[in-house]
């Protein structure tokens, strides 16, 4: 459990800034994408409502394929994005975490998150891990395998969206998957709406939901089982809606969950209780929580965090962000935001930590970081261009609002990825849905600091 804090000594160490930490140079090793229009088809036995999806994402139902053309929205200029919804299957969209062991063929895993970005338009999404093969010298990323969840055995304590059916798959409108982990034989997924954290077998069949338990008591957001409207943030729910497990860490030796939260929880005032992010331990042989916590301290400017991984015994990566995308040379001047970008990207960091340091407030230790918008690309490895109005010779961005997939690769390498939110995130370009981008980047100094 984290230590308990004076008010006094509390508001004192948000007053205080942080100590500028070291940042390490990054240099692009390999660029591969999978399109942002990839599809896949729903199992044999699922619902044929599940054959069209993204039917609710608008003010009514729509049932009429490619119909509705997707944007950014207003807050980011309305830009389309060239593709249009519903769509015949399944996106592939919104890879939302790496998992830190790799399979037997050496295929990494990846999930796709609720699918349309909330809980009341996702009722037609199924939901639905991967294994990836991203080839850096192709610059192609191989699908070789799509696993679906599902809950046969009734272990979800609540109804389902499909709750009436044989298969019983779940949905969006279910849980906001967001993290994922592979021990052994099984798999466990850290999500949002609950948050919950959610074990299943490799075929996808769930085997237990875990309810997230903080100081003794239970956690909860806006979109979970039980909480009804009018709620009271702070006291009614405690979570930030889009706020729970966006990251969550496998942590070798000692097999504990360390699940992170991807916004700061609310307080009794129904205000974020600082800047920072709650860190929660799970053992995942007893299948309970540790009843320890700690605190992710985020740099200025970020606003929430996108994956969180380790890469030994105590160290690990966090990838932290604001909720800009595009490039910054094309913020918006005017009113107009035809050709601009209303909130450009700035804020992309992989912060590297050091969990066996964590101070006397319950603060895990920064080491350092890397910034994604300024990394070296002296090879010429990219392969897409990134609109921009500014000379980028040798340069290399990843200027997209999510950013929710990192790992270790080697010793010297790590690997990160993007979440699309197809069709509603641009960012290399004004006008054009972003792709599923992976990047190797090369950073031996930075791992190997400590």
């Amino acid at each position: 459990m984290i230590r308990p804090l004076l008010v006094s000594a509390a508001l004192c160490a948000l007053a205080v800034p942080a100590k500028a930490e070291q940042v390490f140079p990054a240099t692009l090793a390999g660029h591969a994408l999978l399109p942002a229009f990839t599809l896949v088809a729903p199992p044999a036995d699922a619902p044929r409502d599940a054959w069209i999806s993204g039917k609710f994402t608008g003010p009514t139902r729509n049932d009429r394929p490619m119909t509705v053309m997707g944007d950014v929205g207003a807050a980011y200029g309305s830009h389309a994005t060239g593709i249009s919804l519903p769509f015949i299957g399944q996106p592939v969209q919104g890879m939302s975490g790496f998992a830190m062991n790799r399979a037997a063929d050496g295929s990494i895993y990846t999930l796709t998150d609720n699918g349309f970005g909330a809980k009341a338009n996702s009722q037609d999404a199924l939901l639905f891990f991967h294994r990836m093969k991203p080839d850096m010298a192709t610059g192609k990323v191989d699908l070789l395998e799509t696993v679906f969840l599902r809950d046969p055995d009734r272990i979800v304590p609540f109804r389902i969206a499909y709750e009436g059916t044989d298969s019983r798959y779940l949905t969006g409108a279910d849980f906001d998957p967001e993290s994922i982990q592979v021990l052994g034989d099984e798999v466990w997924i850290g999500e949002e709406f609950g948050p919950h954290i959610i074990r299943a077998s490799l075929d996808g069949r769930v085997l237990a939901v875990h309810q997230t338990m903080l100081d003794g008591k239970p956690l909860r957001g806006p979109d979970a089982p039980g909480v009804t409207v009018p709620a009271a943030g702070g006291k009614d729910f405690q979570v930030q809606r889009s706020g729970g497990y966006e990251g969550m860490a496998l942590q070798p030796g000692t097999n504990l969950l360390w699940g992170m939260l991807e916004k700061p929880l609310l307080g009794e005032d129904g205000k974020p209780e600082g800047a920072f992010l709650r860190v929660i331990t799970f053992d995942t042989g007893k299948g309970d929580w540790t009843g320890n916590s700690y605190r992710f301290r985020l740099a200025e400017g970020a606003a929430a965090i996108g994956d969180f991984n380790f890469i030994d015994e105590t160290r690990a990566l966090v990838i932290e962000r604001d909720n800009g995308e595009g490039d910054p040379s094309l913020e918006c001047k005017t009113e107009d935001k035809a050709a601009c970008y209303a909130q450009p990207a700035k804020v992309k960091n992989i912060v590297l930590v050091d969990t066996a340091s964590i101070n006397d407030e319950g603060y895990i230790k920064r080491i350092g970081s890397i910034n994604l918008m300024d990394i070296q690309d002296p090879d010429n490895k990219a392969i897409v261009e990134t609109q921009a109005d500014r000379d980028l010779t040798g340069k290399f961005t990843f200027p997209f609002f999510t950013i929710e997939d990192v790992m270790r690769v080697d010793d010297t390498h790590i690997m990160v990825a993007n979440d699309n939110n197809l069709p509603f995130s641009g960012g290399r370009r004004i006008g054009t849905a972003a792709d599923n981008e992976f990047i190797l980047l090369e950073v031996a100094d930075f791992l190997a600091a400590k």
